[in-house]
């Protein structure tokens, strides 16, 4: 075991960025292409009671003038935890039911899993583990009505100890939902009717690499492709760990990259220097550990560059998402390494700005505003200058008490926190139940609202928001209230 010292020398020694522009994608033919099942004249699905869902109240209507997206990927309608959402509530206290916080419009009793929904106008798709199958719901946004449900068998066990359910984020496009359970089961369903379209048993027909805690890349929809970190060795040749399949058919468009396995990051779409790229930052399970961030031309499959970054420890894995901030790409892991900044040049090559040890996310991907990264490295919130990689400052924000508690918890934190940013502020969610509002600047923090929804750990899926209705996936029990996992939605419209 390398002591800190150690490990701060080995990591000023690495590499710089090993660069192979223009690389070809593999050639990888399709080792079983899905039968696709086209979708007869659909009668109307009307939304129906869910056995499973308590309704507890109306949402109130929109504020006059606020802007509203959808949700449909994983980080939101820019893949960056940003919301272009306006008119939110941020003051508890003038919330219905007072300093408790936000009013809880309706909450869904789930199963085990780290997903996040994806929500596209009315409805909400869920995806979780109930016993021995992993199921997709469609709900109404305001309702928790049920539309429909889908349901397939899985075997996956979390050899860590973990929940068994899935940890994939579905993606809505072109009136289709795609998921990507934690036995890399890839499904591709009609939004309106749940109708199976076509399937992939990703993990059998590509000879998936082994993981620490099964697949959790969450499908990226791009031009007509769905793309996933896979870690592939097809025939036991090395590769692709990258593939492309047509969201149609299902079938493989192109296969690429074949050093690094699957991370637990999910793909990255941005335009630089006029050219639509994918970053994906790989790097799983692998003794010697390998991995770091490939770009590749999302219609071909050739890479761009390559660029190593990976803890040197067996027990470590790639995890947060690159953020692109116009022609450079920030990527950090919180084990030994912390962070590097990347420059795309016009010929897509890459050069490294800086590296910083102040900050390195676990799995949170970090938020970028007038040129400051703002982020939790670990249970720390950190600021970074953006253009140096300088810290600005840290803090262990503290957790608020849990209901009924008659002392404060002495170490308590919001621990492994997410963020959005959102309304000119940024929306906080604790890792076991707290919900705060932050004021973030390069000068410090301040939080100007907090409620303790609930009290269970393990809560590590982003909130997700849409139409000024709050999604939050409670992972774990609520032991002190006996209250089990549960998807809650919340009302954050700030009202006429």
């Amino acid at each position: 075991m390398l002591s800190r010292a150690e490990h701060l020398i080995v990591w000023l020694c690495l590499p710089a960025a090993v660069v192979r522009a223009g690389q070809p994608a593999l050639t990888v033919a399709d080792p079983a292409p899905p039968k696709v099942h086209p979708l007869p004249a659909p009668a109307a699905v009307e939304a129906r009671a869910h056995r499973r869902v308590t309704v507890f109240a109306k949402p109130r209507p929109l504020a006059a003038g606020a802007a509203v997206s959808d949700w449909a990927t994983f980080l939101g309608p820019t893949h960056n935890a940003i919301s272009p959402e306006t008119k939110l509530l941020k003051d508890f206290g003038a919330a219905p039911g007072g300093a408790g916080g936000p009013a809880l419009l309706w909450q869904m009793v789930k199963g085990e899993g780290y997903a996040a929904p994806a929500v596209m106008g009315e409805r909400v798709v869920a995806f979780h583990r109930l016993g021995t199958r992993e199921i997709v719901e469609c709900l109404h946004a305001e309702s928790g009505s049920l539309y429909w449900e889908f349901r397939y068998r899985t075997t996956y066990r979390d050899r860590f100890g973990y929940n068994g359910g899935p940890r994939a984020t579905p993606a809505i496009a072109g009136g289709r939902v795609y998921t990507y359970g934690a036995q890399a089961k890839l499904h591709c369903l009609d939004l309106r009717t749940g109708h199976l379209y076509w399937k992939r048993d990703v993990a059998r027909e590509f000879d998936m690499l082994p993981s620490f805690f099964g697949a959790g890349c969450s499908p990226l929809v791009e031009g007509g492709l769905v793309i996933l970190n896979i870690g592939g060795r097809v025939g036991g040749r090395g590769g692709p760990g990258v593939v492309a399949f047509d969201a149609g058919t299902g079938r493989l468009v192109w296969g690429a990259e074949k050093q690094w396995g699957a991370g637990y990051a999910s793909p990255v779409p941005a335009t630089i220097h006029g050219r639509r790229v994918v970053f994906i930052f790989a790097g799983g399970w692998s003794d010697p550990p390998t991995g770091g961030l490939i770009c590749l031309n999302p219609r071909t499959g050739a890479t761009h560059f390559r660029f190593p970054f990976r803890a040197r420890r067996v027990a470590s894995v790639n995890a947060s998402s690159p953020v692109v901030v116009g022609d450079r790409v920030f990527i950090s892991s919180y084990y030994d390494f912390s962070g590097v900044m990347l420059k795309v040049g016009a010929d897509m090559s890459a050069a490294e700005m800086y590296r910083t040890r102040d900050f390195g996310s676990h799995w949170m991907t970090p938020i970028v505003r007038g040129g400051h990264l703002y982020g939790f490295s670990d249970a720390t919130l950190t600021c970074l200058d953006l253009e140096t990689g300088k810290e600005l400052w840290s803090h262990k924000p503290p957790r608020e008490l849990p209901p009924g508690a008659k002392a404060p918890r002495p170490k308590g934190r919001l621990g492994r926190a997410s963020m959005l940013g959102v309304d000119g502020a940024f929306l906080c969610l604790g890792e076991t139940g707290e919900l705060c509002w932050m004021d973030l600047t390069p000068k410090g923090m301040k939080i100007t609202a907090r409620a303790k929804l609930f009290d269970a750990r393990q809560t590590w899926a982003c909130p997700v928001l849409s139409r000024g209705l709050l999604y939050i996936c409670q992972n774990e029990p609520d032991k002190p209230a006996g209250r089990p996992p549960r998807l809650l939605c919340y009302d954050l419209r700030g009202g006429p």
